[in-house]
């Protein structure tokens, strides 16, 4: 479980970050370059420390992150301009969770108790009641409609994904071949890049300034390293040991963290639902903590 807290403490200054990267480079731009900088890094270890390209779950681990990195990934940043980040953040982080916890019940056989399922139910209660009130719909007709649809694709990508994290763990397993967190990672990033790049070979999005260019780079470094790096080696190292529908929905609250982070770097101020949903929120988190 402290793979799933250190996961949730990555991912929750992230978005800082990348929200900076994107705004100098483009979404698909920033997207695709701090995967390929986590894979260039998380590459140096699993090939001079790791297990590299070895291992009989190399196939389900890249299939992961073709789902979870690529087709989640591009998805959720397709939903941002269209929804705003606080209703594209709630879909995809609860749906990914529910996603999860159904696919891996579903495939999987995994099941989780009941008491789990009420811990599960208040922290996604609480990431809802924290991240509200919801920017109002766009006046662009369609965009609304659009952007819950990307939302919701994204939400089954990460959250298949993750499943299919699990699946490779047993794969693993099975054949006494265990894989640690930071090879997984590298696996599943390699195979998260491939869509990027071919996302962003196909769409050729207009280039950035050059006084933009020269100041995206320490925030690309930065959201690569808090993100598909250190956040993803955390979250494959939960996923080793944890069911996908435990460790999701205490992901699903990094949100909330985020929102202190920002206020102490962009002085935002959240709104008094905030705090309430943040007590709902460690209060499910605690429980999932507590009854595993």
């Amino acid at each position: 479980m402290m793979g799933a807290l250190g996961t949730l403490l990555f991912f929750a200054v992230t978005p800082v970050f990348a929200n900076r990267a994107a705004h100098r480079l483009g979404s698909l731009r920033a997207n695709f370059w701090r995967l390929a900088v986590a894979a260039v890094l998380l590459g140096a270890w699993a090939h001079l420390a790791g297990g590299g390209w070895a291992g009989p779950a190399l196939p389900w681990f890249m299939f992961g992150g073709v789902v979870g990195f690529g087709v989640g990934g591009v998805a959720m940043f397709q939903s941002l301009p269209r929804l705003g980040s606080n209703l594209s953040t709630l879909i995809v982080q609860c749906g990914s969770a529910i996603v999860a916890a159904s696919a891996e019940w579903l495939w999987l056989g995994t099941r989780i108790s009941a008491l789990q399922m009420i811990c599960v139910a208040l922290t996604l209660a609480g990431v809802s009641l924290g991240l509200f009130p919801f920017e109002a719909e766009p006046a662009r007709p369609g965009a609304w409609r659009a952007g819950v649809a990307w939302a919701f694709l994204s939400a089954v990508g990460q959250g298949v994904g993750a499943v299919i994290s699990r699946k490779a763990f047993m794969v693993a397993a099975a054949a006494h071949a265990p894989v640690d967190p930071g090879t997984a990672a590298y696996q599943r990033v390699v195979g998260g890049l491939v869509v990027a790049w071919l996302v962003y070979t196909l769409v050729r999005p207009r280039a950035p300034l050059a006084r933009d260019l020269a100041t995206a780079w320490p925030w690309v470094t930065a959201n690569a390293l808090t993100g598909p790096v250190l956040g993803v080696t955390c979250f494959q190292w939960a996923l080793r040991s944890t069911p996908a529908g435990i460790v999701q929905p205490i992901v699903a609250a990094a949100p909330l963290l985020t929102i202190p982070f920002a206020m102490w770097l962009e002085g935002a101020r959240p709104r008094w639902s905030y705090y309430a949903g943040a007590v709902l929120a460690v209060a499910g988190v605690a429980g999932l903590m507590t009854w595993r």
